[in-house]
């Protein structure tokens, strides 16, 4: 018997490097693989730059990449994305998929955008024959309102009602982490009998392992230096302003070290902007995914930042590829929140409060400082991604809540 199709509508599809983009493209090579049938409806490339790619932009285009049918739509393209901006953004893609057509039997839907989501699940509700429906969590908007101190109380209202009612709405909602799948139960009243915890996996592809200092001369990075990489979105909720800092004090001590923050986003102008003079950093543009493998491999510690506060909203995607290169990780972040519990649990490197970049700094050069113990916590790390982080055991997970819905 043929697997069920299934449409995946998501705001965000490779080509973009980071968020969300990477794991949509690889969930639906992954589902084509096993034998869906599979068509993405997603919007033109777009970020974390916020400016829609050169040769791109077409009210509406269509691709087939493997197989797959990308329908790729126009929307709004705020910048800076911010407030209604933002909002503006994700309700046009909505808008957009309220009059798409899709063809496969089961929709996923991915969050962010929770908005485009909730304007695709009202369609589907009032469908003469509707269809199952998965929402894919990977971002709380509640707890993302309230941990970054956005939005106003009305805000805040609104968008927990439409998150509630959103996830509700879904036959399934697959979430990243078990901390997620305890937060929508007991805040926004969905049915733990539909929630599905299914982990977020690296998007790279299977590489040898490179050389440091070899990956160091091919990107033109300095070999005498400790070389700590913070690679990802710029956004407000990753507070680099921390790391800028770090940079900062690390001129001021003559410290043997160097920062590199690695892609793009709303906030890079904003932190090029602070960052002026300090010669312990650098702004590196995003990477294909051969180079991106470099600059992991060419770091001694690879950085997670938050802004204090963030706790429980995401779990960076970042943690995946960090894992997988097998280099230790320092995170500033909330030590009692789910990125800490992450890089604990993999025992993958070293935990410091946000906000504190001397701490910050004082981990990169006991990491630093220390081969053995720097080797031992990439070790552990690329051995986490190995068990608990596993690409086919994700796919597979995948394709029976697939399944199932079809079969209750």
């Amino acid at each position: 018997m043929p697997l069920p199709g299934v449409s995946i509508l998501s705001l965000h599809y490779p080509p973009e490097p980071t968020g969300n983009a990477p794991y949509a493209g690889s969930l639906s090579k992954g589902l084509h693989a096993l034998g869906h049938r599979v068509d993405v409806t997603t919007t033109h490339p777009h970020y974390p730059e916020w400016k829609i790619r050169a040769g791109y932009g077409q009210w509406s285009r269509t691709e087939v990449v493997a197989g797959l049918r990308v329908r790729r739509l126009r929307h709004y393209v705020p910048s800076p994305p911010r407030g209604f901006k933002r909002l503006a953004s994700e309700l046009s893609f909505g808008v957009r998929l309220f009059f798409a057509r899709t063809e496969g039997a089961v929709i996923i839907c991915v969050s962010p955008s929770l908005f485009a989501s909730a304007l695709a699940a009202f369609r589907n509700k009032f469908r003469l024959r509707r269809r199952p429906l998965i929402v894919w969590v990977q971002d709380i908007y509640t707890l993302g309102l309230a941990e970054t101190g956005q939005g106003n109380r009305l805000a805040s209202t609104v968008t927990r009602g439409v998150e509630s009612w959103t996830l509700r709405e879904a036959d399934q909602v697959v979430v990243v982490h078990q901390r997620f799948a305890d937060w929508v139960a007991n805040n926004l009243g969905v049915d733990r009998q539909r929630i599905t915890v299914v982990r977020n996996w690296t998007h790279l592809p299977p590489a040898e392992a490179t050389d440091r200092d070899a990956a160091r001369d091919a990107l033109g990075w300095p070999t005498d230096r400790t070389v700590a990489v913070h690679a990802g979105n710029m956004g407000a909720k990753q507070g680099l302003e921390n790391v800028v800092e770090a940079a900062r004090l690390a001129d001021s001590q003559g410290a043997n070290v160097l920062f590199i923050l690695l892609g793009n986003g709303s906030e890079r102008a904003h932190l090029q902007s602070i960052a002026a003079g300090i010669e312990r950093l650098r702004f590196v543009d995003s990477l294909e995914d051969r180079e991106f493998r470099l600059a992991l491999a060419a770091a001694d510690v690879l950085l997670v930042n938050e802004k204090p506060g963030v706790s429980g909203m995401a779990v960076p995607s970042k943690l995946t590829s960090y894992f997988d290169a097998a280099r230790p990780v320092v995170a500033a972040t909330d030590v009692q929140g789910i990125t800490a519990d992450e890089v604990r649990n993999a025992g993958a490197g070293l935990v410091v409060e946000a906000g504190r970049p001397e701490d910050l700094l004082n981990a990169v050069f006991a990491i630093g400082s220390e081969p053995s113990l720097a080797g031992s916590l990439g070790a552990s790390g690329r051995a986490y991604r190995e068990r608990v982080l596993d690409i086919n055991a994700a796919w597979a997970a995948w394709s029976r809540a697939v399944s199932n819905l079809l079969s209750a």
